[in-house]
């Protein structure tokens, strides 16, 4: 049996500034899987994605980490093209990858599952139910409110949360998020809605802001931790969530498992690319 199993697609990412194209792996497949890669933990990726991007498990493999790949029709195909300023995006959708299935679930036990969805339809709700009866499910909410319409992202509402909520432990939503997902403009008004659909732990991230997770009626504030220059933060939240999920499995408390997390996450902007440090690093960083 394994630690984690994270399920979700690896995506290949189309980066348009106005000097570069590049490409590059992503997603919270990828994102969460780097991060654990040097952590002391039984971990498992389950991918799908097409033949020919396969190389992207390669490197994943390269790094000691254990991916099961099933060969689809598709790989997820982001492009995110930015103006002068990375605040100015734009994003479309160039294709999509086949939704998973139970059937390739079948033989993969773990302690908690996290599942990265990135868009609507990846992950279907009686898959997320079937796993809940092997173990504890964890949910990055993102792609459950995305919709692609003409190869352009639109948020959307999620038709199937309160069916799906239920068999959730513990669910990650930066703020406007969980706006959208519960309709509550304030942090503390969305968490109450979400725990009465049955979810545990509400993890909300704010940037450089910090994070609160709510569980039942208690409350914790954890600060940011940020680097001198800040360089990167793409996949800070898969970051985050792999090291809450690590230091919640070796026993810590949520205050505790928050701030590794923190720290973990800030330590990640300190460079460009996925998070591929120690326990030991995070541990000297958050001081």
């Amino acid at each position: 049996m394994y630690d984690i199993c994270c399920i979700g697609h690896i995506t290949s990412d189309k980066i348009v500034t106005p000097g570069s194209v590049s490409y590059l792996p992503g997603g919270t497949a990828y994102y969460f899987s780097c991060a654990l890669s040097l952590l002391s933990v039984d971990y498992l990726l389950v991918t799908s994605l097409a033949a020919a991007d396969m190389k992207y498990v390669d490197l994943l493999r390269a790094k000691g980490i254990s991916v099961e790949a099933h060969g689809g029709s598709g790989t997820v195909f982001f492009e995110n093209i930015y103006g002068a300023s990375h605040d100015d995006r734009s994003q479309n959708v160039l294709q999509t990858a086949d939704p998973f299935s139970l059937s390739q679930l079948d033989q993969v036990d773990a302690r908690v599952f996290h599942l990265g969805p990135l868009l609507a339809d990846d992950i279907p709700a009686e898959l997320v139910k079937a796993l809940s009866a092997k173990g504890r499910i964890s949910l990055d909410v993102q792609g459950y409110l995305r919709k692609v319409v003409n190869q352009k992202v639109y948020s959307v509402d999620w038709p199937e949360k309160a069916l799906v909520l239920q068999y959730v432990d513990i669910l990650k939503a930066d703020v406007a998020e969980l706006r959208a997902l519960t309709g509550f403009e304030t942090v503390a008004d969305g968490a109450k809605q979400v725990s009465e659909w049955g979810v545990k732990e509400v993890v909300v991230t704010n940037g450089s802001k910090g994070s609160v997770i709510y569980s039942g009626d208690e409350v914790y504030q954890i600060r940011a931790y940020a680097p001198p220059v800040v360089l990167d933060a793409t996949g800070c939240g898969d970051t985050y969530m792999a090291g809450y999920l690590f230091r919640r499995l070796k026993g810590d408390g949520i205050q505790q498992a928050g701030e590794f997390a923190a720290a973990m996450a800030g330590l990640k902007t300190a460079a460009n690319g996925a998070f591929e440090g120690t326990e030991e690093d995070v541990v000297g960083f958050r001081g």
